[in-house]
């Protein structure tokens, strides 16, 4: 799961974390968007790795096992190429593991040696910038990638870490208090879908 998405609902507003309500803002993109952000991010992918050849693409969990999957999946209708396509959980590796309950989202699959491959990390927001600092560090005990990269669908800023994706589907600004929210069919079962909602 990333930063600072979550599951959202068919609500006018919701429950904020510190007991205030979250209101609708703004739908961020529809499904078409999503295909087409997707489809953008696998050409920029191959083209930067010039081909598909030794590309691993990890999804991080929940939002981002779902977009790896269809990237791969877009990079294989014009390339032809199957990219191998993991799962990871870095609930053990978070810097704030010792001030919150550590819950696993799933477990941690890659069906391939990573070591001299290129690892694509595929998320769908980047905010702080703290889940992918974990996600590499988790990425040490699976190998020595050639190279690391990073791919969002969405970058909304605020950054705590001096980490940068190499591949957006948009880039958001955002207020901190506010929360983008990413819904994929794998997910959450009902159409796809990037609102902005904040504090009411």
């Amino acid at each position: 799961m990333a930063d600072a998405s979550g599951a959202a609902q068919h609500h006018d507003e919701l429950a904020a974390p510190e007991g205030g309500r979250f209101s609708f803002r703004a739908k961020v993109f529809e499904a078409d968007d999503l295909r087409r952000a997707h489809t953008r991010i696998a050409h920029e992918i191959v083209e930067r790795n010039h081909g598909a050849a030794d590309l691993v693409l990890i999804g991080l969990y929940t939002r981002g096992v779902a977009v790896a999957h269809r990237i791969a999946e877009a990079i294989n209708d014009f390339e032809h190429v199957d990219v191998p396509v993991g799962a990871m959980d870095v609930a053990f590796y978070r810097d704030d593991i010792a001030l919150r309950p550590v819950q696993p989202l799933g477990p941690t699959e890659v069906p391939v040696d990573v070591s001299e491959r290129t690892v694509v990390l595929v998320d769908d927001v980047l905010f702080t910038g703290r889940t992918v600092r974990a996600a590499l560090d988790a990425l040490t005990a699976l190998g020595r990638p050639r190279a690391v990269q990073l791919a969002v669908l969405v970058d909304r800023g605020h950054r705590e870490l001096p980490i940068r994706a190499d591949y957006v589907g948009k880039n958001l600004p955002t207020k901190v208090a506010e929360d983008v929210r990413v819904r994929l069919v794998e997910t959450d079962g009902d159409g796809d879908s990037i609102e902005l909602w904040g504090p009411a």
